[in-house]
């Protein structure tokens, strides 16, 4: 027999674990010689930089630091409050299974909680509880046995599958730096606060090219030289081109984002206005929809065919959904109806993860730090939260299903009423990315083994098992499907049954 084995190249992008770890990024601050001394922190807030990851066997490193600011209560009669800024710098060994070097990860980082204990008036003890969640993938190239030319009676039994095969990757560094200017009679003394998000991240796929497309919202708390606190958002542009040869407007992208260094500072140049600059690693995965044909078993009524198998993982039903959520709730504060709100934090926190059949339910809290002041330099913090649910809706089974939400805050709006309650308004954008991961039994190395042996019979009658199917009796016996189905007048090939009585002819050639 004359073998001439068809195969097709196929790139298999599968997710090896994910795991979410708390660290604790640990430090000291001496206050400067030009600042009061401390009594008490008011508030703080920190953006993580994250700048090296490297995978080695069961292992990532993980390095980075967080940008922290604190809003203090000054122990001083003029300056009642003042803020500090300092940067801790961490480096994390965190133990998961399975990865080894070469591999790629997605690392999504959340500060949980920033505890600053005041040791004496010139010195604070910081503590951050980090959360981490780093998803690792692999990458495959494998050559797939679709089909054969031979010059005798070879039986193959085939599956065809839509698979997400990945075309390539690409990563690329931007550089953004902008001024957002305060209000004209603001003379800056010191910045209290900074929150920082990504926020309108969008991607356009050509030919050859991606572009990719974000929004720094950046919401600074500061201080002016006549004592007063006010606040000022600005928003950058992120946008930059990732060149990854292949790739066209019908493929699927995977996005990530990583801050690598903020700088935040007065602008020198220009008054009433504050200095941001922004390094920013875009990651481009792009997948294309692969119809393959995979062969999962072969024999010959003729001749003894030689074969190994090997199993793999592949990625299937890639799909990416957004969907707005919004919230209006009312939450009570005791004793806040003669404050004004200054900012508020809002951080989503995802509890439980639900799948049942066709659709996913998430649970969770929207944590909300409160910023108010009575109008003077009196300021406090005040902590609640509103659950929320949310259900993705019309999925395929959920079995086997590889699932990533990421929320978005888009807008948020409080009023205080003269009860005392804040009315809240916060719209949310719920992107969840899915998959499904198919495990495939594949043919490899085929090789002929010499001829049957001939058989003493032209027919043999058998009773089908519980499991057997067509095929496989077929196998056995060195005849074909289609001779069964022909002598038993079977009408439907996949309806045996159990206890019933099949004659298998013996092949002819």
């Amino acid at each position: 027999m004359v073998l001439d084995i068809v195969k097709e190249n196929l790139c298999v992008n599968k997710q090896v674990g994910v795991k979410k770890e708390i660290i604790f990024v640990e430090g000291d601050m001496i206050i400067p010689d030009a600042k009061p001394d401390i009594l008490n922190t008011i508030c703080t807030s920190g953006v993580v930089c994250i700048y090296k990851n490297e995978i080695s066997k069961d292992k990532i490193r993980v390095e980075g630091n967080i940008n922290t600011y604190i809003t203090y209560l000054a122990d001083d009669e003029k300056d009642k409050v003042r803020g500090l800024n300092t940067s801790l710098d961490f480096s994390e060994i965190i133990q998961m299974q399975n990865i080894e070097e070469g591999m790629s990860c997605n690392i999504n980082s959340l500060i949980k909680s920033i505890e600053c204990k005041v040791i004496n008036g010139r010195k604070i003890s910081i503590k951050v509880a980090l959360e981490l969640e780093i998803t690792v993938f692999s990458n495959e190239n494998i050559e797939i046995i679709n089909d054969l030319q031979v010059d005798k009676n070879v039986q193959m039994l085939k599956e065809s599958l839509t698979v997400n095969s990945q075309i390539g990757t690409g990563e690329t560094k931007i550089y953004a730096k902008d001024t957002i200017s305060i209000d004209s009679i603001d003379n800056l003394a010191e910045i209290l606060k900074l929150n920082l998000s990504l926020g309108k991240q969008e991607v356009k796929v050509s030919y050859n090219k991606i572009l990719t497309k974000a929004e720094a919202e950046i919401k600074i708390m500061y201080l002016t030289e006549d004592n007063r606190i006010n606040t000022v958002t600005g928003k950058i542009p992120i946008v930059g081109f990732i060149d990854i040869q292949g790739v066209t407007e019908n493929n699927l992208s995977n996005i990530n984002y990583v801050i690598k260094n903020i700088v935040i500072k007065p602008n020198s140049q220009e008054e009433h206005s504050i200095y941001v600059e922004l390094e920013v690693e875009v990651t481009a995965t792009v997948f294309e929809e692969k119809q393959i044909n995979i062969i999962q078993d072969i024999y010959s009524p003729e001749e003894l065919l030689k074969f190994n198998t090997k199993n793999i993982s592949v990625m299937t039903k890639k799909e990416q959904k957004t969907e707005l959520n919004q919230i209006r709730e009312k939450v009570h504060l005791d004793g806040i109806q003669n404050k004004s709100i200054i900012d508020v934090d809002v951080i989503p926190i995802i509890e439980k993860e639900n799948k049942l059949n066709d659709k996913i339910i998430y649970e969770g809290d929207l944590q909300m730090q409160f910023i108010l002041s009575n109008g003077e330099l009196d300021v406090e913090t005040r902590s609640t939260k509103i659950p929320f649910k949310y259900v993705a809706q019309n999925l395929e089974n959920t079995e086997n299903l590889n699932t990533n939400m990421n929320i978005e805050i888009l807008n948020k709006d409080f009023v205080i009423e003269e009860n005392g309650d804040i009315l809240s308004n916060i719209d949310m954008n719920m992107n969840l990315d899915i998959s499904k991961t198919a495990s495939l039994n594949l043919i490899d190395e085929i090789e002929t083994n010499g001829e049957r042996e001939e058989q003493d019979y032209s027919i043999v009658m058998y009773i089908v098992k519980k499991g057997d199917t067509l095929w496989k009796i077929a196998k056995k016996y060195g005849s074909t499907i289609e001779d069964i189905v022909r002598t038993n007048g079977i009408e439907d090939e996949n309806m045996i049954y159990p206890d019933e009585k099949l004659y298998i002819p013996r092949y002819y050639a």
